[in-house]
């Protein structure tokens, strides 16, 4: 899509019950691009925990093609903690200095959920209940290819009326301390893009991303920043 931004709410448990707010901005220029995925807890100017995640990189005939991922984490009383990813050729940086192979269309934690729109735009046969789509994934910690069965079709209600989206579920078990697992409802009336988000650490511990505005979109790309 042209440059956008998606705008959330936010609530869920975390110790307890927690609210807040999410955005995700993409914006596009030429054939680079700019990923900004924010989730904070409580309010934004001090929040109890924040959130920056950005993708950079490039656009091609296959969809997304990071060159950068930066992860900022914010959490009062706590120092900021900075972690970076570099795609370098054939190869993938992890932030502990570790080098690994550099699979054919992978993604980081903010380009995925782009990429799948990009992906259901132009080949919408697979969003389909009974699909099976798989993602290479880098992570701070590790790379792996990780699969979403597209489980069914469903109706979620959003101040603006209700959308037909269609629920992606990862093959992913929740293991406590580790990778983070997203259930994600994509809609094909907004442009394929995601109008929730449910984000689990392990049962008890997830933040629930519910879409509160229509999508605002730009006209005419803007350069990234």
């Amino acid at each position: 899509p042209p440059s956008t931004r998606v705008s959330y709410k936010l609530s869920g448990n975390y110790r307890g019950e927690v609210v807040g707010n999410a955005q995700v901005e993409w914006v596009r220029a030429g054939n680079r691009y700019q990923v900004h995925l924010d989730v904070w807890i409580g309010a934004q100017a001090a929040p109890l925990v924040g959130r920056r995640m950005t993708s950079d990189g490039e656009l091609s005939e296959r969809g997304l093609t990071p060159k950068r991922y930066d992860e900022e984490t914010r959490a009062l009383f706590r120092e900021l903690r900075r972690r970076t990813i570099l795609f370098e050729g054939e190869r993938v940086l992890l932030p502990n200095g570790k080098q690994l192979p550099r699979v054919d269309g992978m993604q980081d934690a903010a380009s995925q959920f782009v990429q799948l729109t990009w992906l259901f735009t132009t080949q919408p046969q697979l969003l389909q209940v009974g699909q099976r789509i798989e993602v290479p994934l880098a992570l701070p910690t590790n790379v792996d290819r990780w699969a979403y069965d597209v489980v069914e079709k469903v109706m979620q209600d959003t101040p603006f009326g209700p959308v037909e989206t269609f629920h992606l579920r990862p093959r992913r078990e929740l293991r406590p301390n580790r990778d983070l697992v997203a259930d994600v409802w994509f809609a094909p009336t907004l442009q394929y893009l995601p109008v929730r988000l449910l984000i689990r650490q392990d049962e008890a511990t997830y933040i629930d991303l519910m879409i509160d505005r229509l999508p605002q979109q730009e006209a005419a790309a803007s350069a990234p920043r």
